[in-house]
């Protein structure tokens, strides 16, 4: 196996990463800042306030984005293992 061929890999595989993380990644996100605007629009200065309204939209968002995020991982999966006679000759 060569440098380049290791470096590709690796960023593929954190690209996979990073695009498999992102639905969730950006939802915590949305629902934090729209939490903290209604929390300094009410002068509600409670820090669990957020924890549950995030849970609730990431727990819907895993559970929408799932499949998709499991055949990404499966398709990458099976890329690297047909890909591994090649590597090593």
């Amino acid at each position: 196996m060569t440098s380049g061929l290791a470096i590709e890999l690796m960023n593929h595989a954190v690209m996979l990463a990073l695009m498999v993380a992102a639905p969730l990644l950006v939802t915590a996100l949305l629902v934090g800042v729209l939490i903290s605007l209604i929390q300094a629009l009410t002068q509600i200065q409670e820090q669990t306030l957020t924890f549950i309204p995030k849970l609730v939209a990431l727990a819907i968002v895993f559970l929408i984005a799932m499949p998709w995020m499991v055949r990404q991982l499966v398709d990458y999966l099976a890329q690297s293992i047909e890909s591994l006679p090649g590597m090593v000759g």
